[in-house]
């Protein structure tokens, strides 16, 4: 062993032990590698930093702002209705449509594609179904990473490896030569997170809310109303059939206020005093329990108890915001009444702060005063507008998120023209920015909206480690690994040797590129099955299978893609990952040995 070889074998331990016990945050621990290979001399100083134009870092940045340019011109929402369909409303079956999905589009385009054609989707999904983010994207990443071994294109290591094999003079797989091996590791990841997902995946608020609903969420826990929403349904023979919103004087008579009215193809929001109520009519009542309960016994209304409304009560729709009075309001001395913010904005007011005092009955009449703080429900859209307004400021930030959907068909055509030159064979990271860029071109967002969707952290998680990948190969210390773990396998099983190879790869792809692992393994492992006996080519399809098993770490780029979307940490990957990972080595290992020896 060289001293090369040990400081970088030593810089890869330190890096394991900070990933594993997360004492550092994992882009910090990335910059801490990038810098220190330099001043070991274990690379050059510029080649440090070239992990910040590498192909793969560039893909992310341009995936994620297409991304999101689809988000917000509202083609998520058309892009996700057919799996809707499909999955019903069953949350299992959704998650097993959503992932079948992503995995058979990976076989035939780079995974990290597929992922971030289907991040948006997969979030829409989570938001319309009520399914946390964070129980969706780590199995739609898994998905994504193991379609890539449903056929020889799927993945840039199986592509490498056709020219690695003919290069030692071996015959070429075919284009569906590991085609069975990779239908029973995608078959396998989807019945894990179908029957277990709840139990392995985290349960936490996912970071995938856009600004609109995370505020409104901070806006519901200041003034303690989300569990006083509930939904209900008017009968045919309900006393309110026929009668308007005036007439019923539902505030007056049981301080419950109605935030919407859902109807075949429509909903509602802040409904005006003239709206009638019909049957059929799904209503969003905000109030107490007990005057909700009340009012649904003595008007007939048929309590579903089942917040039916996320859109209602706080989502990229509608929700909740606070206004401030502005000192210099025409509408000072004046009550909401006489505003009539319902009539002439279409926003509910719902409570009012004055002097200190909090009024959620019997304000419409109160004078309003510089200062006093006023918390409605409504459309994003005519938040802002009334935000805009000079005798209010709005104090909760909506940010840019309004949907644009005049603009989809160019998202779309921008994305998939993206997609298509992907297919046909252009470099990926060249394509992608290319489509990125052409969104900003064509206005489908500004220049700021798509710095502000890149994840930094993303970035650099990537960027930090891929010098390390490079120090391995340059100093050996790949190589030295490979040759002493097969210098112990003289004399073994052949399963043994080939679950040995599977494993070390393994290793390797959580901190070099796998398609550096399949370049310095492949001809290691042909080697290595000469001296034993065991078919050369079976040994390197395995390597080419296990240079897609990168579950522990967030350090594959479809990982390092979905890691800040669904909000993870090292541990999810490591708890969840690693109860895949030990199903697709056993699975690799013996589907090679049947299949191949």
């Amino acid at each position: 062993m060289t001293p090369e070889i040990a400081l970088v074998l030593g810089v890869l331990g330190v890096a394991i032990v900070l990933f594993v016990t997360e004492l550092v945050r994992v882009d910090v621990v990335a910059m801490l590698v990038m810098v220190t290979l330099p001043w070991l001399g274990l690379i050059e100083p510029e080649d440090a930093f070239l992990g910040l134009s590498r192909g793969a870092v560039v893909s992310i940045m341009a995936v994620v702002i297409m991304g999101h340019g689809l988000d917000r011109t509202g083609m998520t929402r058309l892009l996700a209705r057919p799996l809707l369909r499909v999955g019903g409303k069953s949350a299992r079956r959704l998650l097993g449509v959503l992932l079948a999905s992503v995995g058979c589009t990976s076989a035939f385009m780079q995974n990290v594609g597929a992922a971030a054609l289907f991040l948006p989707i997969g979030t829409r999904i989570g938001r319309v179904a009520s399914l946390r983010t964070s129980q969706l994207l780590m199995p739609l990443g898994f998905a994504a990473i193991l379609g890539g071994t449903l056929s020889m294109i799927g993945s840039s290591p199986l592509i490498v490896l056709n020219d690695l094999v003919a290069g030692q003079g071996e015959e070429r797989f075919d284009l569906f030569a590991v085609t069975p091996i990779g239908l029973t590791l995608l078959g396998s990841c989807v019945l894990l997170f179908v029957l277990f997902g709840k139990s392995l995946l985290p349960k936490r608020a996912s970071a995938d809310l856009g600004v609109c609903e995370a505020e409104s969420s901070a806006v519901l826990a200041s003034w303690s109303v989300l569990e006083n929403v509930e939904e209900a349904m008017i009968p045919t023979d309900s006393p309110l059939v026929g009668t308007t919103r005036k007439d019923a004087q539902l505030i007056e008579r049981f301080d419950v206020h109605v935030l919407a009215m859902r109807e075949v193809g429509r909903t509602i929001y802040a409904p005006s005093a003239k709206a009638e109520f019909r049957a059929g009519q799904r209503l969003a009542l905000l109030g107490a329990p007990e005057e909700i309960a009340r009012l649904c016994e003595e008007c007939g209304l048929r309590s579903r108890h089942t917040r039916r409304f996320p859109e209602l009560i706080g989502s990229e729709t509608a929700g909740f915001a606070e206004l401030l009075v502005s000192p210099r309001s025409t509408f000072v001395g004046m009550t909401l009444r006489e505003v009539g913010m319902r009539r002439h904005y279409g926003i509910e007011p719902l409570s009012l702060l004055t002097g200190g005092e909090r009024r959620s009955r019997d304000f419409a009449d109160q004078p309003i005063k510089p200062g006093d703080l006023v918390l409605v429900h409504g459309s994003w859209k005519r938040i802002r507008t009334l935000g805009a307004d000079k005798n209010f400021v709005l104090l909760t930030h909506l940010g840019a998120d309004e949907v644009d959907y005049g603009k989809g068909w160019l998202a779309v055509l921008c994305f998939t023209t993206a997609i298509v030159l992907a297919l046909l064979g252009f470099p990926l990271p060249h394509v992608l920015f290319s489509g990125a860029l052409a969104m900003i071109l064509t206005r489908v967002m500004t220049v700021d909206d798509a710095y502000r969707a890149v994840s930094w952290r993303t970035v650099f998680l990537l960027a930090g480690l891929l010098p390390l990948g490079v120090a391995m190969d340059q100093t050996g210390a790949a190589a030295y690994l490979a040759s002493q773990m097969f210098r112990a396998l003289d004399g073994a099983p052949t399963l043994a040797i080939l679950f040995t190879v599977a494993a070390l790869t393994t290793g390797f792809t959580l901190f070099m590129s796998n398609i550096a692992a399949t370049v310095v393994l492949v001809p290691l492992v042909m080697d290595l099955g000469r001296l034993t006996g065991i078919d050369p080519r079976a040994l390197a399809l395995l390597v080419g299978i296990c240079a897609q098993n990168s579950f522990l770490l967030p350090t594959h780029q479809v990982n390092a893609l979905l890691m800040v979307p669904g909000g993870y940490k090292n541990a999810d990957y490591l708890k969840a990952g690693g109860i895949m990972t030990l199903l697709f080595l056993p699975i690799a290992t013996f589907g090679v040995w049947l299949l191949w020896l």
